[in-house]
């Protein structure tokens, strides 16, 4: 069997947890949504690109990009329909850049892209930035992404 490959990640989700209104946590089913599933969401329904744009985003092939995509699609609909909470966490990934978290307005950027890799906010110009690891964010759970040695 061949090695499974590391999936990239532009930015890591704002919000990692929905629930059900009206449903107490201890009553309700979680479906856990890889980093990479949501990732592969993010690329295909909200950016709208392609899946051959998305596949070499996240560094994957484009059949890898479709069966991840489609079993995301599967997990969020099975959620919605049966009223399953979501949790959005784990997977083998990395971050395809420097990801920085500001510590003012808690905005995720990735600099990857940026002409002058000036360590400043895009939402509130603010300099004081964190830069996350793709192992930092998997082993946080609670609250705002801090960078943890």
């Amino acid at each position: 069997m061949k090695p499974k490959k590391i999936r990239e990640v532009s930015l890591p989700p704002k919000v990692v947890f929905f629930k059900p209104q009206g449903r107490s946590l201890r009553e309700t089913e979680i479906i856990n949504l890889n980093i990479d599933e949501y990732e592969a969401i993010r690329l295909a329904d909200y950016e709208k690109l392609n899946h051959y744009e998305s596949s070499k985003m996240m560094n994957i092939s484009r059949p890898t990009f479709t069966r991840l995509l489609e079993s995301a699609h599967n997990k969020i609909s099975s959620a919605i329909v049966e009223g399953k909470a979501i949790r959005i966490e784990g997977g083998e990934f990395k971050f395809s850049g420097k990801v920085f978290q500001c510590n003012r307005c808690g905005q995720f950027q990735n600099l990857e892209n940026k002409k002058d890799n000036a360590e400043i906010c895009s939402n509130c110009s603010s300099d004081d930035l964190t830069e996350i690891s793709a192992d930092s964010f998997r082993r946080h759970r609670r609250g705002r992404w801090r960078n943890k040695p």
